[in-house]
């Protein structure tokens, strides 16, 4: 079987004041914190340089629907688009086209409990 998830791509919550929470996650865990939360850079098992997003979201957010939950999960994949060919053969739920942007592919599928998951083909050279 080829592989499907190659590691976590990003974790993504709804926050009161992003602002706020990215503020205190930086004074108190020593965060790296941006506009957009915080880039955690690793390698992968051929050397290759990834990265990992934390991001918080402001609670009225709509890029989470159609979940209702706080947070939504962003998985690392390889081949995005063969990769939702046989998500949806197996009846999981796709949502919305992919999306192609210099850093990657993005497509997003749910979960059985309504978990709204987004799926990632990175380019991580892009943020070189």
């Amino acid at each position: 079987m080829k592989k499907r998830v190659t590691g976590l791509g990003g974790f993504f919550f709804k926050t009161k004041d992003p602002d706020k929470i990215k503020d205190w996650y930086k004074t108190h865990l020593g965060l790296n914190t941006d506009q957009y939360g915080c880039s955690f850079w690793w390698k992968d098992e051929k050397g290759n340089d990834c990265m990992t997003q934390w991001g918080p979201f402001k609670e009225d957010t709509t890029y989470f629907q159609p979940s209702e939950k706080q947070f939504m999960m962003n998985f690392r994949v390889e081949n995005l688009e063969e990769l939702l060919e046989e998500l949806k053969k197996e009846g999981v739920t796709i949502i919305g086209e992919v999306e192609e942007y210099d850093y990657g592919k993005f497509g997003w599928i749910m979960d059985p409990e309504g978990n709204k998951i987004e799926l990632w083909e990175p380019i991580d050279k892009a943020f070189l």
